[in-house]
């Protein structure tokens, strides 16, 4: 084993380390140690946060370059509004995919 396959072999093991030790942290330790009630907060958010990281580059570039005007920012701003109107939790999918189809279709 040369210098360079111990040095990528290195960094495999700690990056899962850094992976692995976070989350089998919260597992090992269990009750005994508590998140101070900021960070607790703050968490409450994270979910929210993973979303909108995942969907927000999608809605708003189109082709890699940002798009304000294009037909799926329509489209999730029609789904937001359906969400936000009703409690119907098909509302949201049927309006943002109407809305994305059919501009879709009229604007080619």
């Amino acid at each position: 084993m040369n210098a360079y396959d111990a040095t990528i072999w290195g960094v495999f093991i700690l990056i899962g380390l850094a992976t692995t030790l976070p989350r089998a942290s919260f597992i090992v330790l269990g009750n005994r140690v508590t998140l101070p009630s900021v960070v607790q907060r703050a968490l409450r958010y994270a979910p929210a946060a993973a979303l909108a990281a995942i969907v927000v580059p999608d809605v708003l570039l189109v082709s890699g370059e940002l798009a304000p005007l294009n037909p799926k920012l329509a489209a999730a701003g029609a789904a937001i509004g359906a969400a936000l109107l009703s409690r119907n939790p098909w509302l949201p999918f049927i309006a943002g995919m109407g809305v994305l189809l059919g501009l879709k279709h009229f604007l080619g």
